[in-house]
């Protein structure tokens, strides 16, 4: 896949634009791409040049029009039509959600517990109807079940519309506001419905009561007046007996709870907030549970009285070598999630001390718990996956001490889990830090240095990218690729100081760790120099920024979704959504002439340089609050006037999407099929290359 010189690339104006920050003039050539009545966009300019792009994309994609046909075909042939979750039981009834065939989005039902006809009491085609994107954001059952709280986005910009529907009626009797995000929670009575507000800046800043029936303006809960760049959010206890309010950004929380069973009650704070210490809770009876990082990296357990919650003591000891990341009180057993070693780890502590691990197999899985609603779960359900083993769904018998299978991801056109496997290997960094991998390859696949590597990774924010099954992926598996995973630092997998060792100032050791894995299993023979295929997205897409930038020749070909590439502009202009609570991720370059001098020395589209780079892949969502349109814009059309070599370069701008790109399963399995043809055609192309 090369240019066609009778379709020239689409060339953005150059209008420099400045600004002055520590006695030094920034340049950006590109500023005018982002339309200034944002999150509006309808300047015309603007659009004409996505549209160019899009039709660009369009027109370079055709030679593989056939390809991208039959991937999309694999990959539709292995999505079961007609799927369904394992129930979940809830009060007097059991819940769950199915597809049915050749259908987009779910049909969410429930029945009476112990049988009886079901019900449907939402469904997501129909309320998709006539709606380019749709996307619902969680839903919650009134403790009566009369109601149903729901909230749905059908722009892509993540404010979502909550309603209120009567189950028995099957109607709508309420809408309660435009402006939410998050899951809605009831008050015990039924009567109340608590609910996160964002602003015009897409911070969720407030949580409001809505009183069913009132004409007054829903109450206020909790509002974050003190920090900007704190965000809210509220949650239910586990016993259902409190809204858990909690406040925070990156590194630092605070919580408060109020009785669903008096929403009016004042709000008790656990423990003022610590720059650097992070917490949330849990509660059963009168007591509370807290999981802390305030006495070492890695997190410990402590308790407290709920008439005195700042008074902890501590009732699991931290770990270095085990990362506690959450907990659930459950009246029979308190449940840990956590990784040791940096594989997944669940386990039940009772009352007396005792504890139970729950053991599963593989080199590299993913486990933690599903959906488990009621005060106790004698039977705890969890989810569980390899790279090599469809998702799985468990109930674990906790009286028994045993697992029992529900749900296997079925693969309706074939799939042979012997015909692959999986490996777990370290790469040592350049600094000697030693970073796991998770590899899946068919069986045969060569160490010889001439097969082909998929390469992906996100490395930021503490998340910890799991080592899952993908049935998609298969299509470049069966295509003689390797698949890894690389596990660098940004993320949690080898626990809080992992996270902590890839953000602020350390955060060029994520770029650093991604390159040397490359380096790393190049001299372990899954592949050659150049022929490694990367990928991103967000977070995860300023990485790939970073690394073409810093070692194109590595790279085979380069996919970047929604990148996070504009990056000290984006942390010099605290009107923009997500800016002010980043700066505990990435730094303050406003008040901090060192994190400016940082931000500046890797920000992707800051450092594009005249140098040749690998073939690009690029993508946006025209609605996406969270990496805005303009920041794969102004990445795109830099590096079309600046880069040195004649390899393709492609952004593709969805208009009516947001940051996770096409809603519905189909129209989302497109876009796999797309970026799946993309990188094959690089690897072909190269293999057709004279020597």
């Amino acid at each position: 896949m090369t240019p066609d010189p009778r379709l020239p690339p689409p060339v953005a104006a150059v209008r420099p634009h400045t600004s002055v920050w520590h006695g030094e003039t920034l340049v950006d050539p590109y500023f005018w791409l982002r339309d200034q009545s944002y999150p509006t966009v309808d300047d015309p300019e603007v659009l004409a040049y996505v549209s160019a792009e899009n039709a660009y994309f369009e027109a370079h994609m055709k030679p593989v029009d056939a390809l991208v046909t039959t991937i999309l075909t694999e990959l539709e042939g292995r999505m079961q039509q007609d799927d369904a979750s394992v129930p979940v039981k809830n009060g007097a009834f059991e819940y769950w959600w199915r597809f049915d065939a050749g259908a987009q989005y779910r049909t969410w039902l429930r029945r009476p517990v112990g049988g009886g006809a079901e019900q449907e009491i939402l469904s997501e085609p129909a309320l998709a109807q006539g709606h380019d994107y749709f996307r619902l954001a969680g839903s919650s059952v009134s403790p009566d079940g009369r109601l149903l709280a729901y909230a749905v986005d059908t722009k892509g910009d993540e404010r979502f519309v909550l309603r209120i529907r009567d189950l028995a009626a099957g109607t709508d009797v309420a809408t309660v506001a435009d402006n939410s995000i998050g899951v809605p929670v009831w008050a015990a009575d039924s009567q109340a419905l608590a609910w996160n507000e964002t602003n015009d800046n897409w911070r969720s800043f407030r949580v409001r009561l809505h009183r069913l029936g009132s004409s007054a303006p829903d109450a206020v809960l909790y509002e974050e007046t003190t920090d900007i760049g704190f965000n809210v959010g509220v949650q239910r206890s586990q016993d259902g007996r409190w809204f858990i309010l909690a406040a925070g950004d990156n590194v630092t929380s605070e919580v408060r709870l109020v009785p669903t069973s008096d929403p009016a009650a004042v709000p008790v704070l656990v423990r003022a907030r610590q720059p650097g210490v992070s917490y949330d809770v849990d509660t059963r009876g009168d007591t509370l549970f807290i999981r802390t990082n305030d006495s070492h990296v890695n997190f410990r357990l402590a308790t407290a009285p709920i008439a005195s919650p700042g008074d902890w003591t501590e009732l699991v000891a931290p770990s270095d070598r085990d990362y506690i990341t959450g907990l659930a009180a459950f009246a029979s057993y308190l449940l840990i999630t956590g990784r040791r070693d940096g594989l997944d780890q669940v386990r039940l502590r009772r009352d007396d001390g005792s504890e139970t691990v729950i053991p599963f197999a593989g080199a590299s899985y993913t486990a933690g718990p599903g959906s488990n609603p009621e005060p106790d779960s004698p039977l705890l359900r969890l989810n569980y996956s390899s790279m090599v083993t469809p998702a799985t769904v468990f109930d674990y018998d906790v009286a028994a001490g045993t697992l029992v299978t529900r749900k296997v991801q079925q693969v309706p056109s074939g799939y042979d889990p012997g015909h692959y496997a999986t490996e777990r290997v370290t790469i040592t960094a350049c600094d000697g830090a030693r970073v796991p991998v998770s590899i899946v390859y068919k069986k045969g696949f060569p160490r010889d240095g001439s097969g082909k590597l998929h390469l992906y990774a996100y490395g930021a924010y503490g998340y910890a990218t799991p080592p899952s099954f993908s049935a998609n992926r298969l299509s470049l598996l069966d295509r003689g690729l390797a698949f890894a995973i690389a596990h660098i630092r940004g993320g949690d997998d080898l626990g809080y100081q992992w996270y902590l060792d890839g953000k602020l100032e350390q955060r060029t050791n994520t770029f650093n760790d991604f390159v040397d894995v490359a380096r790393g299993l190049n001299a372990l023979g899954w592949a050659a120099p150049g022929h490694i295929s990367a990928s991103g997205g967000s977070a995860g897409g300023e990485l790939m920024g970073a690394i073409v930038n810093s070692d194109p020749e590595l790279w085979r070909a380069v996919v970047a979704h929604v990148p996070f590439v504009d990056v000290l502009n984006t942390m010099l202009d605290d009107s923009l959504p997500l800016t002010p609570g980043e700066w505990s991720e990435w730094g303050n370059p406003i008040a901090d002439k060192a994190a400016f001098e940082l931000l500046k020395s890797y920000s992707p589209y800051d450092n594009v340089k005249a140098q040749a780079y690998p073939p690009l892949l690029i993508t946006a969502g025209l609605h996406d609050p969270r990496v805005t349109y303009w920041e794969p814009a102004k990445w795109t059309a830099k590096l079309r006037a600046t880069k040195t070599d004649s390899n393709i370069l492609l952004l593709k701008t969805n208009i009516g999407a947001g940051h996770g790109g096409k809603s519905g399963r189909f129209s989302a399995l497109q876009e796999t099929a797309e970026e799946y043809a993309f990188i094959l055609a690089q690897f072909e192309a190269s293999d057709a290359a004279p020597r």
